[in-house]
C-alpha cells in the first residue's frame, strides 16, 4: 500500500481524513496537557510525544481510508453499470471480504438479468409469431405493447396511441372501459369497424367483422400493463361460410332441376301418356339426359371434394407432359371430328418432365380441351401448344412456384368473352349465358376443379379472349415442384 503512496493526493477532500486523525489523537492531547499542567512532563517532550502519536494515527488510518475510498468508487461504478479501469487491489482483510461479497452479488444479479432478457426476447418472439393482433394497455387505455401482427395492421407507432384512436366502435370501447374499471374480469364481443381515412390498415375491407377478447392481467404482473386485448378477424371466416352455404345451395338447385324433370315425366308416363309410345320414347330420352347430367354433376362434386382434401399434399410423381397431351388429343379426336373441328398439337423440342400428380394434370388438360371443342366454332381449329417458360406469371391472390415451368396453351375460335365474365370463369356453377341459351350441357364445375388442381401444384391459369384470336386458356406447371 505504501508503494502507492503517490495516490495519497487522490483521497477525496470530503473524506475528512485530517478530522479523523485529530479526533483520534484528542484523548492523548488532553492527557499531555494535564501532565504539562501538573509539571510532570516537560512541554517540549509532550509536544514531541503528541506529534509522534499523530504520525502513528496517520500511518494507521491512511491505508484504511484509501481502501474505503477505492471500495466506494468500485461499488459506485458497478451500480452505474461501469467497470473499473484497473483491477482493484486491497490489503485490508475486511475490505477484501466486502469486495468479494459485492462481486458475488453483482454476478448473481447479472445472471438474473441475462435470464430475464433472454426470457423477454423469447416471449416477444412467440407473441410476434402469433397471427392475430395482441395489445397490452394501461389503466388509461394507452397501448404499452403490441405484437408484430398489431404493428403490421395498425402501424409501427401503435404503442404511442390510445385504444380509442384505433377502433371506432362504441361497444368495443365500453367493453374495454368495464375491464379497466374492474367492473368485469374479461369481456368477449363481436363488433364491426369501418376503415377511417386517418388510419392506415392493410388487407382490410371497408367493413370488418372482428372478435375481441379483453382480459385483466393478474395483480402480480409487472409494469404498468393492466389488461391484454386479443383481436380475431372473422371476415375471412364469414366469406368461407358464405361460400360453403352458396355451394350447398347451388348444388341443391342444380340437382333439384333434373330431379323435378324426371319426376314430372315419370308421373306423366304413369298417367296421361301411359299408352303413348311416341311420348314415352321422347320422355325417356330426356330423362336419360337428365340422369347423365346428375351423374356428371355428382362425379364432379366428388372430384372437387377429393381435390380439396389433397390440397396441402405435395405432388411427387415424375410426369411426361408431352405424353399426356398426346393421350388427351387422341382421346378427344372423335369428338373433334363430330364437331367438325381440327385438333392440332404444337410441342417444342426438349420439353422436360415435371413433378406433379399425373391423374390430376391429365384431368385439367382434358377438361380444358373438351371445353375448347364444346364451345368452339364448327370448321375451326383447336390448338394445344406446349412450351417451356422462365417464370410462372404472378398472382395477387395465391403464391406460385419459382423457376422454370411448362406452359400448356389451349386455344379455340369462338365469341369473345367479356372481362366481367373472364373474372368469374373459375367460380363454381358459373356458366356463360350464351352457352345456356344454346342449350350446351355443362355442370359449371370443370374450371373450378382445374383451378384447385393448379393451385395444389403451385402453378397458375390465365385466360385471354379476343374477337379475332378466340379464347386461350394457358396452364403453367412448375418443372420442379
Amino acid at each position: 500500500m505504501f508503494k502507492r503512496g503517490k495516490k495519497f493526493i487522490n483521497i477525496e477532500k470530503d473524506e475528512k481524513f485530517a478530522d479523523r486523525v485529530l479526533f483520534l489523537s484528542l484523548p492523548s492531547a488532553l492527557v499531555f496537557i494535564m501532565l504539562v499542567a501538573l509539571k510532570l512532563l516537560p512541554a517540549t517532550l509532550a509536544v514531541i510525544s503528541y506529534a509522534t502519536i499523530i504520525m502513528f494515527n496517520v500511518i494507521f488510518l491512511f491505508p484504511l481510508t484509501f481502501e474505503m475510498q477505492q471500495l466506494k468508487k468500485y461499488i459506485t461504478n458497478l451500480a452505474s453499470g461501469e467497470g473499473m479501469e484497473d483491477d482493484i487491489t486491497l490489503s485490508e482483510k475486511d475490505a477484501k471480504e466486502i469486495v468479494d461479497a459485492v462481486n458475488a452479488m453483482h454476478r448473481f444479479w447479472a445472471h438474473k438479468t441475462d435470464i430475464l432478457e433472454a426470457q423477454t426476447i423469447s416471449d416477444t418472439a412467440v407473441l410476434d409469431a402469433l397471427p392475430d393482433p395482441i395489445m397490452m394497455i394501461d389503466r388509461s387505455g394507452n397501448i404499452l405493447g403490441a405484437n408484430l401482427s398489431s404493428r403490421t395492421l395498425f402501424g409501427k407507432d401503435v404503442t404511442d396511441k390510445n385504444i380509442e384512436n384505433i377502433f371506432n366502435s362504441n361497444n368495443f370501447i365500453d367493453a374495454v372501459s368495464r375491464v379497466l374499471k374492474k367492473e368485469s374480469q374479461s369481456e368477449n364481443l363481436i363488433f364491426y369497424v369501418q376503415r377511417n381515412k386517418g388510419r392506415k390498415l392493410k388487407d382490410i375491407e371497408d367493413s370488418q367483422k372482428l372478435y375481441a377478447h379483453i382480459k385483466q392481467l393478474p395483480w402480480l404482473s409487472k409494469g404498468r400493463a393492466v389488461a391484454v386485448i386479443s383481436i380475431y378477424d372473422l371476415t375471412k371466416s364469414m366469406k368461407i361460410e358464405k361460400m360453403q352455404s352458396d355451394f350447398v345451395a347451388n348444388a341443391s338447385h342444380e340437382l333439384r332441376t333434373p330431379l323435378a324433370i324426371i319426376s314430372g315425366f315419370i308421373e306423366t308416363l304413369q298417367t296421361t301418356a301411359h299408352d303413348d309410345e311416341e311420348a314415352r320414347e321422347k320422355f325417356l330420352k330426356i330423362m336419360r339426359e337428365q340422369a347423365e347430367y346428375m351423374s356428371a354433376l355428382i362425379e364432379n362434386l366428388l372430384s372437387l371434394s377429393k381435390i380439396e382434401m389433397t390440397q396441402d399434399q405435395k405432388p411427387d410423381e415424375t410426369v411426361d407432359i408431352v405424353k399426356i397431351v398426346d393421350e388427351v388429343a387422341l382421346a378427344l379426336s372423335l369428338k373433334a371430328q363430330d364437331r367438325n373441328i381440327t385438333l392440332l398439337t404444337h410441342i417444342d423440342n426438349n420439353v422436360p418432365d415435371i413433378t406433379a400428380d399425373a391423374h390430376q394434370v391429365k384431368q385439367v388438360i382434358q377438361n380444358l380441351t373438351d371445353n375448347a371443342l364444346k364451345y368452339g366454332v364448327s370448321k375451326s381449329d383447336v390448338n394445344i401448344r406446349v412450351s417451356v417458360v422462365d417464370q410462372i406469371p404472378r398472382s395477387k391472390s395465391f403464391q406460385v412456384a419459382e423457376g422454370k415451368a411448362v406452359s400448356i396453351a389451349i386455344n379455340n375460335k369462338g365469341p369473345k368473352i367479356t372481362p366481367e365474365n373472364l373474372a368469374r370463369l373459375t367460380e363454381r356453377f358459373f356458366r356463360l349465358q350464351e352457352h345456356k341459351d344454346l342449350n350446351i350441357k355443362g355442370t359449371g364445375l370443370g374450371l373450378a376443379i382445374a383451378k384447385h388442381i393448379i393451385l395444389r401444384h403451385k402453378g397458375n391459369l390465365t385466360v385471354t379472349s379476343t374477337a379475332y384470336n378466340g379464347t386461350t386458356f394457358t396452364i403453367y406447371l412448375p418443372i420442379a415442384n
